[in-house]
């Protein structure tokens, strides 16, 4: 398992989603630092400072070619996420399907009542059912001038 700092440092780099769109560009091979600032709309300066993050959580590798600063994914730091997150995945599995299990056996042992049929039973009487008056009667006396 990885340190719990070096853990601390990738999840948070991973909370941003520019820095996660960035990852996700990255998966795809090395990039240009202006490539990878291009589809943020942010000024250049603004979006060096979550590639300096995504740096600084291991993700990201920096590598100048001539006047080109490539960067390139460090998936090292994404398996330590992943197996730690795995780990808590099985965890989570066992609780959910002992409780699956659980509430299995309950319905077994006290099955739930039957709801209620949402049809009508219809009536016996072969007799119409006479209209509901209206709430206003007719139009009153008008006054004749």
């Amino acid at each position: 398992m990885a340190d719990a700092a070096v853990l601390d440092q990738v999840f948070w780099a991973l909370s941003d989603r520019t820095r996660r769109q960035v990852i996700e560009q990255l998966t795809k091979g090395p990039t240009s630092v202006s490539e990878l600032a291009q589809p943020h709309g942010m000024s250049l300066p603004g979006f060096m400072k979550h590639l300096k993050v995504l740096e600084d959580a291991g993700l990201v590798v920096r590598a100048k070619e001539g006047r080109t600063v490539h960067c390139e994914l460090a998936p090292a730091a994404l398996e330590d996420a992943a197996m730690w997150l795995a780990h808590y995945e099985q965890f989570w599995n066992a609780r959910l399907d002992a409780l699956g299990r659980f509430l299995y056996h309950e319905e077994e042992v006290n099955p739930w009542p039957r709801a209620p049929s949402s049809r009508t039973p219809n009536s016996a009487s072969r007799a119409s059912t006479p209209s509901r008056p209206k709430k206003s009667g007719g139009p009153g006396p008008t006054r004749k001038r």
